[in-house]
């Protein structure tokens, strides 16, 4: 209470001014209403006494005193009394999260059922609903480390490749949570709003707990890190996916624990660690630690403003005035019932909306588009369709509600870039591959530079299976300077095969990338592959 008090004050003061108003208008109405004060120069105060009819309760409440009611409350909600801060308005509402998953093979251990890769899977797939629509990025890691999916509020993308990460795809083994560290920070490091990095593994190694540190201390705790241990402390053998259990040179099985201890020492030098539970206290604690994170950045930044509370007091006074008419107290029932009818009668409706099932009291407040919005924001996508009249967002609520080409038809409406940008996403949930690269083109052509416009076009671009060839056609050569080339005779026809020459490694995943027709997983195992051979190429070390 005292740090309420303490902080009380007014946006506007100078309004209160208004509060003077009110003791003039009543001794003003007070003085003209006694009439022994305005008659006594000119009767005789013994007459005058008798003349005057007295008010038998002087103390009933009149319109004056009302009206001085509605001055003082008005007044006071026009200086916008407030204590408590609030996030800028057109900031970040949800604080990003990147989530950053163990891939090494311990994560096949089975002490969790069914191995604990994919307890951590379904765990992420809650945190996932409880953001609903927050900034989420997400990487993996090993020996090396690599970004799966960069920021985006796509839940369905995100699922796609959650559900498709196995401890196989992953280049090189081990465990390497500091290159890890790098790696995100150097994809944090232009991002305006700070973030949370959830490290989601079933061990930290001891030379990663400097680096832990190393971390927190130079960001500043402008991105902050969490760490989700997953297993058990009695541990598990590994199992393989080919069957069986990963054993040891001598044969014996390798024997996986969860290191709690490790977990505690990280606690200790000041960076969250838990442990995964089997309800949603895990998830709880993520939640809770990502967004104050985020508001204690913004407070230290000054992105908050004070909260203007001045508007609970306009309650109060529309309530007043609803019987502030005239001199005494009068109700128009008359009044009363027009605007009783207006609300319970039925609203009309579009031809192509269906009845109203109940009172829809938003309509006599709210345009189409904002009550649209209202439902929306309530993640009712279907009644947010069936009010919006813009047709982005219309196509948007469809989409949202899955019916992508229900959504094509609102977004063909427009020709601007968010519409083809829109079109591109909904033709690519319909697996439209090629026509939602070439929406994204448009958009681009529309709206350029636009970073994620660029990645979708990639994106859907790479699942593009290229086209049938007759076997017995003849392969065109990519544009690169062959060692040999040799002719087979099979009938009256040749094919030919083309040996690639040593060449420049980024070209070569250039043609890869183009030929990838395969599950999203076999997609990441070929890009991390191609990466680490870049890196190797480069002279560096994964």
């Amino acid at each position: 209470m005292k740090g309420w008090f303490g902080a009380f004050h007014f946006l506007t003061p100078e309004w209160l001014l208004l509060l003077l108003a009110a003791p003039v208008i009543y001794f003003t109405a007070s003085y003209r209403d006694d009439m022994g004060a305005r008659c006594k120069d000119y009767i005789d105060a013994e007459l005058l006494d008798h003349l005057i009819v007295r008010r038998r309760n002087r103390w009933q409440l009149r319109p004056v005193h009302t009206l001085c009611l509605l001055i003082v409350s008005g007044s006071i909600a026009l200086a916008g009394p407030t204590w408590k801060r609030e996030p800028l308005p057109f900031t970040e509402d949800k604080a990003p999260l990147v989530i950053a998953v163990d891939l090494s093979r311990t994560m096949d251990a089975i002490d969790l059922d069914p191995t604990r890769l994919e307890r951590a899977k379904l765990k992420l797939r809650d945190l996932l609903k409880a953001r609903a629509g927050g900034r989420t990025a997400l990487f993996v890691y090993s020996g090396s480390a690599h970004m799966v999916l960069p920021f985006t509020t796509d839940q369905s993308l995100l699922d796609l490749y959650l559900s498709s990460l196995s401890t196989s795809i992953m280049p090189v083994g081990g465990k390497d949570t500091a290159q890890a560290l790098r790696t995100i920070h150097d994809f944090l490091k232009d991002e305006a709003v700070p973030g949370t990095i959830l490290i989601v593994t079933d061990g930290i190694e001891p030379r990663a707990v400097s680096a832990l540190e190393k971390f927190t201390s130079e960001n500043d705790d402008r991105n902050d890190i969490v760490v989700l241990g997953v297993g058990t402390s009695r541990g598990a053998p590994v199992r393989l996916e080919s069957g069986g259990f990963l054993t040891e040179p001598t044969g014996a099985r390798v024997f996986s624990k969860l290191d709690v201890d490790a977990l505690r020492a990280i606690n200790s030098a000041g960076v969250p660690a838990s442990t995964l539970t089997l309800n949603d206290d895990d998830i709880s604690w993520i939640q809770r630690h990502v967004q104050h994170h985020l508001q204690a950045v913004q407070q230290n930044e000054n992105k908050t403003q004070w909260v203007n509370e001045g508007y609970w007091l306009t309650f109060p006074v529309v309530l007043v005035a609803m019987f502030w008419f005239r001199k005494g107290w009068t109700i128009r029932w008359s009044s009363a019932a027009l605007a009783v009818a207006l609300v319970i009668s039925p609203v009309p409706q579009g031809a192509d909306q269906p009845p109203p099932t109940g009172l829809d009291w938003l309509s006599l407040w709210l345009t189409p588009d904002q009550e649209g919005r209202f439902y929306f924001e309530k993640d009712q996508y279907e009644k947010a369709a069936q009010h919006f009249e813009d047709p982005i967002w219309k196509g948007v609520a469809l989409a949202r509600s899955r019916r992508y080409e229900d959504a094509l038809n609102e977004f063909a409406i427009s020709d601007s870039a968010e519409a083809w940008f829109n079109q591109g996403d909904a033709l690519a949930h319909l697996g439209k591959y090629p026509e939602a690269a070439h929406a994204f083109h448009e958009a681009l052509a529309r709206r350029s530079p636009w970073p994620e416009a660029q990645e979708n076009l990639d994106l859907v671009t790479s699942l593009i299976p290229p086209e049938k060839r007759d076997d017995e056609q003849e392969e065109d050569a990519p544009d690169i300077p062959p060692d040999k080339v040799q002719f087979d005779e099979k009938g009256k026809k040749a094919t030919k095969k083309v040996q690639l020459a040593q060449t420049d490694p980024a070209k070569l995943a250039d043609i890869w990338m183009r030929n990838i027709q395969t599950t999203p997983a076999d997609f990441l195992k070929r890009r991390f592959a191609m990466q680490v051979a870049q890196e190797k190429h480069e002279g560096k070390q994964p």
